[in-house]
């Protein structure tokens, strides 16, 4: 089979398409044919800079991915050939809170990861596939959606009538918006992109703030909530954006702290003063998963995928989330 190596710290150019021999199921375990792997900007990291992160070569990136069960190993009865599925992030979280052995499981990352076009992975590693979506949709799930998901519904408590800000156009953040339309939650946007606010705006965004022409977008975050703030944020930023974050939440409210993409430094004296619950999300479970997927299948949700890549171009699908002009997802057809 083939699959994308991780060989050095050269980068995404120094990604090596090399042959594996073709992998067989052992006891508990599933053969997937892997139909598409999307990328976050987490495997985008990894790729970029695998030694501050312990990663050992070669080592398959890419945490997500879609296709058929192949063949399953002695004693397996979730799976047969033929289904449909998508593998989960962390492989062993079935249900509960994450532990740190738990966390040695992350595809992608400590483990060999989706970018093949064969995965062998553990029986209760897998959720089926919405119904309606194609293999390129349903691989934009386990982490994007899952981490969105799990920040407003799972950890946030977010319901009807709240306010929810979003910050940019990312995977997590369209996806926490299509959530929010779903749920009845006001949301409050925020884009530098003309284009991408009208994209926003098209999708039922409430309110979407342009951060180039406000700066100070936390200022108009809370004009818009007439001095209350939101409910939840999605900060995706980091400790670049969190401040300004914690000041558009209103009193008693709550933070689901994803991303790392900007640097700086971080005052917590403010997160203490208005008693802001602050938690950090780290994808979510396989309960968690399968309970995100059915309201996924109620309501007939598409994932808005902005680019599609052949396989052979996967390297070109990493140049793209490091341009930074995507809308939606990233996905490698494989």
């Amino acid at each position: 089979m083939k699959a994308y190596e991780i060989v050095s710290d050269g980068g995404v150019d120094a990604l090596a398409l090399n042959d594996r021999p073709d992998p067989k199921p052992g006891p508990g375990e599933v053969l997937v044919r892997v139909r598409a792997s999307s990328i976050n900007y987490r495997d985008l990291s990894t790729v970029e800079a695998p030694v501050p992160r312990g990663i050992p070569y070669p080592r398959i990136p890419n945490s997500d991915g879609a296709g058929d069960v192949v063949e399953v190993g002695p004693g397996v009865t979730r799976w047969k050939a033929g289904d449909k599925v998508c593998g989960c992030f962390f492989q062993g979280w079935v249900d509960g809170d994450i532990t740190p052995e738990l966390m040695g499981q992350a595809l992608g990352g400590t483990i060999d990861g989706m970018l093949t076009e064969y995965r062998v992975l553990g029986e209760g590693g897998l959720v089926a596939m919405p119904e309606h979506l194609s293999y390129e949709e349903a691989s934009t799930l386990p982490c994007a959606a899952l981490t969105a998901w799990v920040s407003l519904v799972h950890r946030g408590g977010v319901k009807a009538g709240d306010t929810v800000l979003l910050l940019g156009t990312g995977g997590v953040s369209v996806f926490a918006l299509q959530f929010c339309k779903l749920m009845g939650v006001k949301t409050i946007c925020t884009s530098s992109s003309d284009e991408k606010i009208a994209r926003l705006k098209a999708m039922g965004a409430d309110e979407v703030i342009n951060y180039r022409t406000h700066p100070e977008w936390q200022e108009k975050v809370l004009e818009l909530t007439d001095g209350r703030g939101v409910d939840h944020t999605v900060e995706v930023g980091g400790a670049g954006t969190l401040e300004r974050s914690i000041a558009a939440t209103r009193v008693a409210g709550s933070i689901g702290l994803i991303g790392v993409l900007t640097g700086g430094e971080i005052n917590p004296v403010n997160i203490m003063r208005k008693s802001i619950r602050l938690q950090g999300i780290y994808v979510g479970s396989r309960r968690v998963f399968e309970d995100m997927n059915a309201a996924i299948s109620q309501h007939g949700l598409k994932p808005v995928i902005s680019d599609t890549f052949a396989f052979e171009d996967a390297r070109d699908a990493f140049h793209a989330m490091r341009a930074a002009g995507h809308f939606g997802k990233l996905v490698v057809k494989t």
